[in-house]
């Protein structure tokens, strides 16, 4: 099989990623059905957007920690099960509320925030199942795949929920929603449990969340790309807001015209993800380059001048964001040992999804006082000053630690640390 989808040979993943192909072709329609059922209901509010955005996310913030330590503690397999079935009756609720005529703002926004709750458990633990369906040699493969089969979906399903919305209306963008979860739960009970490669058990203790916390802190090829991931994902990964008030206030478009460009940058994402799972050792200079491209580029997104031209500038922004975001997660998972991932992945997710509920309000109330193309400005100024900020402190601890390898005597042997002055290059951010 090609070098690019090796991991699918193994018939756990094939599953997997069939059910999550169908089941994120679904959770898509839904976000763009939510994000214009909220500017129904608001009379196009961008606040009201990020209201919604940051609720949704605020659970991953206040939770996100506690899911990582249920990750490493059960089986999660089963708690995969439990959250899929979760999220699909808050879609049906939703769905059935609004073909009733009988859903609010604050509706929208209660179920918002429930269905964060589940992703603050699914979350972690779908990040850290990958290694338990394809073992450590395929791993970065797979984290590959899994973002390309969340970009294919981030392709079809925007564009499937903008036909629906102008169609016959977004209670049956939720309502489909609902249904495909029935493809990821299918797959998760056709798995053989006997071919998985599943990580030592936590046991039942006091501090797990701390013990994670202290692990991440005290290792730099973890701190650092988990850092910058939380500056880029609060900041700058807010396009569901952005793109939906640029399409709307400056270029004058529907419902449609949102789902293309949202389709467009997917295909950008699609490109950069099956890159990515070429890649068997993704290294922090990556994971930093990636970053600064990703706001250059975002910056560049928020400058153009026609809809055609803004769409056009989707799609190498796309490839950029998720060459950062899967180089980020495969090179923090292969640093992780087994038994600490669903904590580490944990932290990964808290900082990385958790950090929207700052970030959305703040991008939807700049963008609605400043003008609709300042959330990306922004986004990707930010974005961009985070990432050379890293390299440097990055290059800095390479220097240090090859300034602290003790130098070679005479005899063979290390003798004390000396003092060497050295320029540092590109190639110490590794």
């Amino acid at each position: 099989m090609n070098r690019t989808f090796r991991s699918l040979r193994i018939r756990n993943y094939r599953l997997f990623a069939a059910g999550q192909l169908v089941s994120l072709t679904g959770s898509w329609m839904q976000r763009v059905g939510q994000d214009w059922l909220v500017l129904r209901l608001s009379h196009n509010s961008g606040s009201a957007i990020g209201i919604t955005t940051g609720l949704q996310f605020l659970p991953l913030l206040l939770f996100g920690l506690q899911g990582g330590v249920i990750a490493d503690r059960f089986s999660k397999r089963k708690l995969i099960l439990g959250t899929q079935v979760s999220m699909g009756m808050l879609a049906l609720g939703l769905g059935l509320l609004d073909l009733l005529g009988a859903a609010t703002l604050y509706e929208v926004y209660l179920f918002a925030f429930l269905l964060g709750v589940a992703t603050a458990v699914d979350n972690p633990t779908r990040q850290a199942f990958v290694s338990e369906l394809v073992g450590g040699d395929e791993l970065s493969n797979a984290v590959g795949l899994n973002s390309a089969t969340f970009n294919a979906a981030r392709i079809v399903g925007p564009a499937a929920a903008g036909l629906l919305i102008d169609g016959i209306g977004t209670a049956w963008v939720f309502l489909g929603n609902a249904a495909s979860f029935i493809a990821v739960i299918a797959g998760l009970l056709m798995m053989r449990p006997s071919e998985l490669f599943p990580a030592p058990r936590l046991s039942r203790q006091r501090g797990s969340v701390r013990e994670g916390l202290s692990y991440v802190r005290q290792r730099k090829e973890l701190l650092l790309p988990i850092v910058l991931v939380g500056i880029v994902g609060t900041f700058g990964f807010n396009f569901q807001i952005t793109i939906a008030l640029v399409d709307k206030v400056v270029f004058h478009r529907g419902a449609g015209a949102f789902g293309l460009l949202s389709s467009v940058l997917a295909a950008g994402s699609l490109i950069g993800a099956l890159f990515g799972a070429r890649r068997e050792h993704p290294t922090t200079r990556l994971v930093i380059i990636s970053a600064l491209a990703f706001g250059l580029l975002e910056v560049c997104v928020g400058l153009m001048p026609s809809f055609v031209l803004l769409a056009i500038a989707l799609v190498p922004a796309g490839f950029a964001a998720i060459t950062f975001s899967t180089a980020a997660n495969s090179s923090v998972q292969l640093a992780s040992a087994p038994e600490m991932r669903g904590r580490v992945m944990g932290v990964y997710m808290l900082v990385f999804a958790g950090g929207t509920p700052l970030g959305a309000p703040l991008v939807g109330w700049l963008s609605q006082e400043l003008g609709a193309r300042w959330g990306l400005l922004a986004g990707g100024i930010v974005s961009a000053i985070a990432a050379a900020v890293v390299l440097v402190l990055s290059v800095r601890h390479a220097a240090a630690r090859r300034e602290a390898v003790p130098a070679p005597t005479a005899s063979g042997r290390a003798g004390p640390p000396t003092v060497r002055v050295t320029v540092p290059d590109a190639a110490a951010a590794q």
